[in-house]
């Protein structure tokens, strides 16, 4: 008896190390799993975003927001899989050819019959792929659209709301789910139709192997515990044909999100060629040359035609002109947004196009219409790039920018937190900031695209008279509709429907009567 006793405790112990040993390995798979899997997802999406900061500027322009998100999230696809799916299917592959080469000892018509039926699954499932490929690629456009539109809604409230334009707006975003939702309809019966015919393919085979093993019995050949053995594996087998089969489509997926994400990695980069000059060769002027340009190829007419003009290093360059005349088009051809169609533009006696463009915008303090003010420190706003912060030279361009002195009257100072798109600022004080942040980056050339329009008269003034300071020695662009900006630059240029129609400075242009004279006579008249 006392033998007996033992054994049971032997056996107890047994079953703890094995429930033990369960959980220790789920535990280190199970961490192993999540450690993995971050570094994948990191290294793909970080991957995806180097890409990314290497295309042309020009592409930001055409992509909405919801499909690159869109792209991102195809990342975890490919993490899933590669962590998951394909280590599951390892182990599950290792149990597949043992329990197979067990069943193939204990009846080779039945395991013929199983491998038969696994074939013929096979097959259905392959009928399915290229309907799954479609709709993946339409339910992909659909929610990169719904993901664009439902950002856009939210971000937009205030707007909406002080619009009366609520119920519009909801509309339009129901019925972006309103296609979403058919589009995922169709999946679902595409899935519906492939799991019915999953379903009775393995029922039929599972009833063909149960009649083939009860007529072994039957006839003598197997015995009842050999029948259950056979059903056991059977059982066990069924499982890792499901996920192989599944895996089959995962596979698809992984391949159509690779695509996509192929798609950005195989733009042409900003940088094409590592021969791309970084350095000046000559003066620093800036020289435009018989340029035209338009934004669609298709376009009847140019929105810049025939623009040629020189800027001189150490002078102030004013560019004017009505609404849509292309001053701020051509600010962004001279930063390097975009090829000029023909023509050329030269810069300190090469062409633009030689240029290392990360590099070339590295010497520019630039303030566009649509400057970004990010959700972090004053600091940070005005020291944006890669390095320390200079705490000497960001007080300086804050001085310049008149700013110093409100942002020494709140109580972190500098290190006051800034809301997402300057949530909280006056527009004059977002410019400010933006103002700051190009002085900050000591550069030899300045553009700068209405860069006090929402300035008050005081403001501007002290701000024009410390930029003035600033200006001596560096090649400076400044598109302006304001006179006060304007008049007292070395050299102006007027455009008209994408055409220069004037140079000059302002009293010449004043004695001339034309369209500089009329567009100042204009703000007068408005009392500007």
């Amino acid at each position: 008896k006392n033998n007996d006793i033992g054994f049971i405790w032997l056996v107890l112990l047994g079953e703890l190390m094995i429930v033990t040993g369960k959980t220790a390995t789920d535990f280190v798979r199970r961490w192993l799993l999540l450690h993995i899997s971050m570094r994948i997802n990191i290294s793909l999406v970080s991957d995806f975003f180097i890409k990314l900061l290497k295309l042309p500027m020009s592409f930001f322009d055409t992509k909405l927001m919801g499909d690159l998100l869109q792209r991102i999230s195809d990342h975890s696809r490919i993490q899933s899989f590669l962590t998951n799916q394909a280590l599951g299917v390892l182990f599950l592959s290792f149990s597949f050819i043992i329990l197979g080469i067990v069943l193939f000892i204990y009846d080779k018509l039945i395991f013929c019959v199983l491998i038969l039926g696994s074939i013929i699954y096979g097959l259905w499932i392959s009928i399915f792929l290229k309907k799954r490929k479609i709709l993946d690629y339409e339910l992909f456009e659909q929610q990169a659209k719904n993901q664009n539109r439902t950002y856009q809604f939210i971000t937009s409230m205030q707007e909406i709301k002080l619009q009366d334009c609520e119920q519009r707006r909801r509309w339009e975003w129901e019925d972006t789910q309103a296609d979403l939702f058919v589009i995922q309809m169709k999946a679902l019966k595409l899935q519906q139709t492939q799991e019915a015919g999953s379903i009775f393919i393995n029922e039929v085979k599972n009833i063909i192997i149960t009649v083939l093993a009860a007529t072994a019995v039957i006839n003598g050949h197997m015995t009842l515990g050999a029948m259950l053995a056979v059903q056991y594996i059977i059982g066990q087998l069924n499982s890792p044909i499901d996920q192989f089969m599944s895996l089959i489509y995962s596979f698809q997926d992984v391949k159509i999100s690779l695509e996509r994400i192929n798609e950005i990695h195989d733009g042409k980069n900003e940088e094409s060629n590592g021969d791309q000059v970084r350095n000046f060769k000559g003066e620093k002027t800036l020289s435009i040359d018989k340029v035209d340009f338009k934004y669609n190829p298709h376009a009847l007419s140019n929105t810049l035609e025939g623009i040629s003009f020189n800027i001189p290093r150490g002078k102030v360059t004013a560019i004017v002109g009505a609404s849509g005349s292309g001053k701020t088009t051509l600010i962004k051809l001279m930063l390097g947004y975009y090829p000029v169609m023909s023509g050329k533009i030269t810069i300190a006696g090469r062409n633009i196009n030689e240029y290392n463009l990360k590099w070339w915008r590295r010497h520019c303090g630039v303030v566009l219409q649509d400057g970004v003010i990010f959700s972090e420190s004053i600091a940070r706003n005005i020291a944006v790039d890669d390095g320390d912060i200079d705490t000497e030279r960001l007080e300086q361009a804050a001085r310049i920018a008149n700013i110093h002195d409100y942002v020494m009257s709140l109580p972190l100072k500098y290190n006051t937190l800034i809301g997402q798109d300057g949530v909280g600022l006056s527009q004059g004080q977002k410019q400010r900031i933006l103002i700051a942040r190009a002085v900050y980056k000591n550069p030899d050339f300045i553009f700068l695209d209405e860069a006090t329009n929402a300035l008050d008269a005081k403001n501007e003034r002290a701000i024009v008279e410390n930029l003035d300071d600033f200006y001596k020695g560096r090649t400076v662009v400044v598109v302006a509709h304001r006179l006060s900006t304007v008049k007292n630059a070395d050299q102006i240029i007027v455009l008209d429907g994408g055409r220069v129609v004037e140079t000059g400075n302002h009293t010449s242009l004043i004695d001339k009567k034309g369209a500089y004279y009329n567009l100042v006579k204009n703000q007068l008249e408005l009392g500007n």
